[in-house]
């Protein structure tokens, strides 16, 4: 799945990146060299190196990419968090949707931020969406380069992905500081919004388990938790149906039952850890970030 136009090598024993390159590079000067990892040309086991004391073992493949060299992501609610040959992992902020809802929008999304993006170093190059977060929902999304591998990665999503955690601050306190939620939900796409029911009516069965990490009632009679929350399941709103169908929705949530002010201006859901075996490599990838600054400050005193 390499991309056109690259040079494949095989390191034979165990060196440095900057080394290796200046020995295979045909006589390539030390300042072209660094340039090819500053333009982010170089890959090393698919996995893009920017770093030139990098270490590299008998049996790596290192790829040199040629032409248009790729530039940094530079954008306020969207940064690359991993990039391969075949994926992209991003985490983005709130108020950007993932994908446009209708044909010929030009709304900015994730998917067209990012498909500019790759086409910068390769203008034949793709991007196709694998998952999804919901506009107001902050938190990491893996991307795929080519049709072929985003097929795949749906079809075995639910084998693929190893965790899946996310936190949110929900309204209240609650009884319990840890609980799975088990219900059967249903879309209604024409007035996009989803059902839950405790019994089997033909929806799908969903499964979220949630820990309390931290709860406060407020100075101002105001109740939240701090609620880290791991997917068994992954549907269309799930957190945010799941959350309020036990009387906790999340917080700013007024499709789903949130009632109180909210504490921050926005919807209170971030996906916070994503980890899934590459389809190519087969390593586990590991991707956290930190639980926002405005979450924590939500169950304080």
């Amino acid at each position: 799945m390499k991309q056109p136009n690259n040079t494949l090598l095989r390191v034979n024993e165990p060196t440095t990146l900057l080394p290796f390159l200046l020995d295979k590079m045909g006589g390539m000067s030390r300042t072209g060299v660094k340039q090819l990892l500053q333009h982010r040309q170089v890959s090393v086991n698919g996995e893009i190196i920017t770093n030139p004391t990098s270490a590299l073992n008998t049996g790596d493949t290192i790829s040199i990419r040629h032409g248009l060299p790729s530039e940094e992501l530079h954008h306020p609610k969207l940064r690359v968090v991993y990039e391969d040959e075949w994926l992209i992992v991003v985490e983005k902020e709130e108020g950007l949707l993932t994908v446009a809802t209708y044909p010929g929008s030009t709304e900015t999304t994730v998917f067209s931020i990012l498909k500019q993006y790759v086409r910068r170093s390769n203008p034949r190059g793709g991007i196709y969406t694998v998952h999804r977060l919901d506009r107001e929902t902050s938190g990491l999304l893996v991307f795929a380069k080519t049709k072929e591998l985003q097929e795949y990665m749906r079809e075995w999503w639910k084998q693929l992905v190893t965790k899946r955690t996310y936190v949110a601050v929900a309204e209240g306190l609650f009884e319990q500081s840890e609980g799975q939620i088990r219900t059967y939900l249903t879309e209604d796409k024409r007035n996009a919004v989803v059902y839950s029911s405790p019994v089997d009516d033909g929806g799908k069965l969903s499964i979220t388990n949630y820990r309390v990490l931290q709860s406060a009632q407020r100075a101002d009679s105001r109740a939240f938790s701090l609620v880290e929350l791991n997917l068994e399941t992954g549907r269309t709103n799930q957190i945010r149906v799941h959350l309020a169908s036990i009387g906790h929705p999340v917080a700013g949530d007024r499709k789903y039952g949130s009632h109180q002010e909210p504490p921050i201006d926005r919807l209170a859901l971030h996906a916070r850890v994503l980890e899934f075996v590459h389809p190519v490599t087969e390593k586990t990838l590991h991707f956290e970030t930190p639980i926002p600054n405005t979450f924590s400050r939500c169950v304080r005193n």
